[in-house]
């Protein structure tokens, strides 16, 4: 059976949401509180990947962080992205919900549809 993982952040409604649309549709999925297991490199660029999208794509870009951080600066890299969502991890725009090697950002909750 294919394994459904969410990256879920417990504080977030939308979060919440897609993971009980989850379990109304009969899967417990594997839960990845990012909020308190950082996520590393290499985890972000598979996420990334699996989206299809730019780390900043994959941002906040509205918490008082990423302006705070000068996030929106055009000359940071890819990986100096990656590593403010490592060290910031509330930047991580959420719920990513992965199935078969394909992923989608649960916003609003029932997108966790097209990927089931």
């Amino acid at each position: 059976m294919n394994t459904v993982t969410i990256v879920h952040n417990p504080r977030c409604s939308k979060s919440r949401g897609a993971l009980q649309m989850l379990r109304d549709n009969g899967i417990e999925p594997e839960i990845i509180d990012y909020m308190t297991q950082a996520p590393d490199e290499t985890a972000i660029q598979h996420w990334l990947d699996l989206l299809v999208l730019e780390p900043r794509q994959l941002m906040r870009q509205d918490e008082d962080e990423y302006r705070a951080l000068g996030l929106n600066d055009p000359e940071l890299s890819h990986a100096d992205l990656i590593q403010a969502m490592i060290r910031h991890p509330r930047l991580i725009e959420r719920p990513i919900v992965i199935s078969a090697g394909r992923a989608v950002i649960a916003r609003p909750p029932e997108r966790v549809l097209e990927i089931l």
